[in-house]
């Protein structure tokens, strides 16, 4: 194993060397499994930072920049080390804009992404144990913590006068610490959690789970799930059964398939994920419509900000090489420097060429904290009228 890791490393280091013509960007996402209908506005995303910094002709003295796909699965940690393996060993990617959930995002940095030198920016992997893996420098999020949104979870059913909940998670890193970091937060501000479990993707039938979640009671059940896997099974379990009439849904359930299924049946459920209002979001939304996805979906922004900052950090680095780049990535993060938008990278660029600072803002008001982590703004939303419609930002 010492030696094949020893291989891919080499490997990896050829690709970030000399080929400065044309650099490769990995976009590792779950293309199939239980947020799948995320991943394609996600890549899009990414993919139209790639694109505003090709036409630019600023990137490292007229480099071009390419992208290649990889599947995770979202919860396949074998699938997302293989595929990771396969970007950074065939495809030569100099960089990797993921992973998508949390436990395949750590199982393919850990295994891949580390020995290899590899540095990662993952637009959505928000368990709070990522914080402090060990990762030499090479891990970054554009997301923010689940630690962050436990405590926002809190305050919105606290400003709701709601003070009862039941809680079911999907039963990985994703779910379990967001389920804790809620609890500790609701717990602390006087709130009651009546029920705290788990529950597994893929089942057909939920009406045990549901069943157990009735008993328990509560005035909401909060849903830290899959919209595309078990967290859709539940409501659906919990609405036919009149178990429950009100949801609060974390950005795992967050899209517009969310909107689809639960809309109109879910009339008053609420809920949050991460997102930032102003002007920057306002351009990436313009942005995205013209390019022809779906730029308000959960975690697009964000990953358009991951493929940014990876590509202003080579730039302020003046090379593809991780070793060099990772240190740049909060410098072209932060203050000081010239605030920059969506829509605005080919300035950036000139600017960072020029010996000038930059400070990226981009589609998701990106301040990066402590271990290379998004401070976090949140998007709360509420079922209004058949529709999901955006009620403020925390």
């Amino acid at each position: 194993m010492k030696k094949i890791l020893m291989a891919t490393t080499a490997v990896a280091l050829l690709a970030t060397g000399a080929q400065a013509e044309d650099t490769k960007i990995g976009i590792l996402l779950g293309f199939t499994g239980p947020l799948e209908s995320l991943a394609n506005d996600m890549a899009a995303g990414a993919e139209l930072a790639i694109a505003e910094v090709n036409e630019s002709g600023m990137f490292l003295d007229g480099a071009t920049v390419s992208s290649e796909r990889g599947d995770t699965g979202c919860i396949d940690a074998g699938l997302a080390v293989a595929s990771a393996e396969r970007l950074i060993t065939s495809d030569r990617v100099s960089g990797i804009v993921g992973g998508m959930c949390s436990g395949e995002t750590t199982a393919s940095l850990q295994n891949v992404a580390i020995p290899n030198g590899i540095v990662m920016i993952s637009p959505s992997a928000t368990s709070p144990a990522l914080s402090t893996v060990e990762d030499n420098g090479l891990f970054f999020r554009t997301s923010p913590s689940d630690a962050r949104q436990g405590q926002v979870m809190a305050d919105i059913l606290n400003d709701r006068g709601i003070t009862e909940v039941a809680v079911t998670y999907t039963n990985n890193d994703y779910g379990k610490g967001l389920a804790d970091s809620f609890e500790s937060a609701f717990k602390e501000s006087g709130g009651t959690v009546t029920i705290n479990t788990s529950h597994e993707d893929g089942k057909a039938d939920y009406s045990a789970e549901v069943g157990a979640l009735a008993s328990a009671g509560g005035e909401v059940l909060i849903v830290a799930g899959y919209v595309d896997q078990g967290g859709a099974g539940i409501v659906n379990g919990a609405l036919d059964a009149g178990a429950f009439d009100t949801f609060m849904f974390p950005d795992g359930m967050v899209s517009d398939t969310l909107e689809e299924k639960f809309a109109e049946s879910a009339d008053g459920s609420f809920g949050q994920n991460p997102s930032a209002a102003g002007e920057g979001p306002d351009n990436y939304k313009k942005m995205g419509e013209e390019a022809g996805f779906e730029p308000t979906n959960a975690f697009s922004p964000e990953s358009y900000d991951a493929a940014a900052l990876m590509l202003l950090a080579m730039q302020a680095a003046g090379s593809n090489d991780p070793a060099a780049y990772k240190e740049k990535v909060m410098e072209v993060a932060n203050a000081p420097g010239e605030k920059i938008l969506p829509g605005e990278l080919g300035k950036a660029l000139q600017i960072i060429k020029d010996g000038g600072d930059v400070d990226y803002v981009g589609a998701s008001a990106v301040e990066l904290i402590g271990p290379g982590e998004s401070a976090g703004s949140y998007r709360e939303i509420e079922m209004k009228d058949g529709k999901m419609v955006t009620i403020g930002y925390r």
